[in-house]
């Protein structure tokens, strides 16, 4: 076994992999950006150091930064997490030439899984099933044309090199065509760093159903079960179970052999996820995907089937043998997990809120478990994306696991910032989720959000600051917590100790007497794109601008029919929640 590992990663997958190392006896080293000095992730690490400001590339992303710490710190293996380097084949060979192991597939099966085109080839060799698509990289808009020409719309957009819905756009008619195209580079060039896009055909009712992989060094590949991602926003999971209610054992038992055929095709190794599509008829599934890296929800399918993944990827990693054969894998009970976003989702819009947390309580009591990155009075950085934490309840059915996931949500208490909480209790007790009968477009297309509304967060009174105060202290890079006597208000600056105010609601469109309309800014952002210039006639749904906030791209539409008075931003600027953006006569 390892004697030290490197996380390089934040937030709550930071800490997830931090307690699997504590469990296994292993000394962990944190990374952090300018943004996340006093986060939960640096405090619970055996130790931590400094990797740069809070731009992703300048921190998570930068490869350079990650493995000189890691050699400079001692360590012996690195976990990627999920998302920013998690699946870089190129971030996996920097770990190796530098001596450490990295808890992960191999470069070169990343190279063919990671990369989304690839893996529909082998897939194909591996006689999965997959629906109709390119198998190499778009290079110009009018291949999405002429695809959408021969097997009509929609069609989906999607990251090469990446996943959680990142770069994914649907395509519902030829004239969304460009703009999509550019949206989905941009996000996958944000969240990744490279912009190649691929297209395929769109299921329209298809539930998404993913199966766990975990494969060691000795030849063994086992299926742990399925989970279903159908409740989505913008592509992005909100709610996962497992098992799937629309899974019969039938095509489980195809599921499991499509799987482990994928992952023998490639000589896959460590914990992965392989994705499809199933149809509404519920018997045929199509590849999509393999995720070659750990899932956000793997929760679910630890509760159901008893075995520690985030553990056993070091345990492999370490080289050692899995100890269980398939008859072995039962899988016990339900699970359902909810992701705790940062999110105002009110009317269904979903929009970011980053700010700072006031009180905080998580819930507890039989099969509850909370997997969180932030705590009480911690900050929600708006340069990452918005998960505050998984809430996963368990039941002996699903039924139990339903009913013990509202209690807490009821218990939940997390003030000073929006969540998503009152859409998981609108959403736990909607008839077709009670009845399993959900697909990935749901939520947009079927729900009524309209009603939901979610009152500004409550405001945090400010306390004095105690007499003795924890302060961060950075010697070479590396973190050191201390305590200070004397300090009194002194150093306010500090999010620890102190109880800010919490953030400011939603800006609204604001009306003048002669009927101006003022178009502000919902939320603290980046302006990708401004679609109107001053002058141009518009009608009310039209796009004005597309703000880019915690990696999401947020449209932002006429309120009213008119004509533009005022443009008062560029694309690559930041603005404030509030400012004003554009003025409709």
């Amino acid at each position: 076994m390892f004697s030290k590992v490197l996380v390089a990663n934040r937030g709550e997958i930071a800490i997830r992999v931090i307690r699997a190392c504590r469990d296994l006896g292993v000394h962990s080293i944190a990374v952090y950006s300018d943004a996340d000095r006093d986060a939960l992730h640096v405090k619970l690490a055996d130790e931590a150091h400094h990797i740069g400001e809070a731009t992703p590339s300048e921190s998570y992303l930068n490869i350079d930064k990650i493995v000189a710490v890691g050699k400079k710190a001692g360590a012996e293996a690195v976990h990627p997490g999920y998302g920013f380097l998690a699946e870089n084949a190129d971030f996996v060979r920097a770990v190796e030439k530098a001596g450490l192991v990295f808890i992960g597939p191999s470069a070169e099966a990343m190279d063919k899984m990671g990369d989304k085109i690839s893996a529909r080839r082998v897939a194909e060799a591996a006689k999965a099933p997959f629906v109709p698509g390119t198998l190499d990289p778009i290079t110009d808009i009018e291949e999405v044309r002429a695809f959408g020409k021969e097997h009509g719309y929609p069609i989906a957009i999607k990251a090469a090199f990446g996943g959680g819905g990142r770069g994914f756009k649907v395509i519902r008619t030829e004239s969304e065509v460009e703009d999509a195209v550019g949206g989905a580079q941009r996000e996958a060039k944000l969240a990744f760093g490279r912009d190649e896009i691929y297209i395929e055909r769109y299921l329209s009712g298809a539930r998404h159903i993913e199966a766990q992989i975990l494969a060691d060094t000795h030849g063994n590949v086992l299926f742990l079960g399925e989970r279903d991602c159908s409740l989505q926003r913008r592509h992005q999971k909100l709610v996962e179970e497992s098992p799937s209610p629309a899974v019969s054992p039938e095509v489980r038992a195809r599921i499991r052999e499509a799987s482990v055929s994928v992952a023998r095709e490639v000589g896959y190794v460590n914990a992965g996820t392989v994705e499809y599509m199933l149809d509404a008829d519920k018997t045929r599934f199509y590849f999509m995907e393999m995720n070659t890296r750990l899932q956000v929800e793997h929760p679910v399918t630890e509760l159901c089937t008893g075995i520690d993944i985030c553990a056993w990827q070091i345990r492999v990693a370490a080289g050692e043998k899995l100890p269980w054969k398939q008859s072995d894998i039962q899988a016990r009970g339900h699970a359902i997990e909810v992701r705790i976003n940062a999110e105002d989702p009110s009317k269904g819009r979903f929009l970011p809120a980053p700010g700072t947390i006031g009180e905080y309580r998580e819930p507890a009591g039989p099969g509850v478990r909370v997997d969180a990155g932030f705590g009480p009075y911690t900050e929600i950085p708006r340069s990452y994306d918005s998960l505050i934490a998984k809430l996963i309840t368990w039941g002996a059915d699903r039924e139990e696991a339903r009913h013990r996931m509202l209690r807490a949500l009821d218990e939940y208490v997390i003030e000073g910032v929006k969540t998503v909480i009152p859409f998981h209790k609108l959403v736990l007790q909607d008839p077709n989720f009670i009845a399993g009968n959900v697909h990935t477009a749901y939520v947009e297309k079927d729900m009524d959000l309209s009603g939901l509304v979610v009152p500004p967060p409550t405001k945090v009174p400010k306390d004095e600051q105690p007499a003795a105060r924890a302060v961060t202290v950075e010697v070479d890079g590396k973190r050191f917590d201390v305590e200070v006597h004397g300090l009194g208000a002194f150093s306010a600056g500090s999010t620890q100790g102190a109880k800010p105010a919490a953030p400011v609601g939603d800006a609204k469109t604001r009306t003048s007497a002669d009927g101006t309309e003022r178009v502000t800014a919902p939320m603290q952002g980046t302006i990708v794109k401004a679609a109107v210039k001053a002058g141009d006639v518009v009608k009310a749904g039209d796009l004005l601008i597309v703000l880019e906030a915690m990696k999401m791209e947020n449209h932002i539409n006429s309120p009213r029919d008119g004509t533009i008075a005022e443009v008062n931003v560029n694309a690559g600027q930041n603005v404030e929640t509030g400012a004003v953006l554009i003025v409709v006569k």
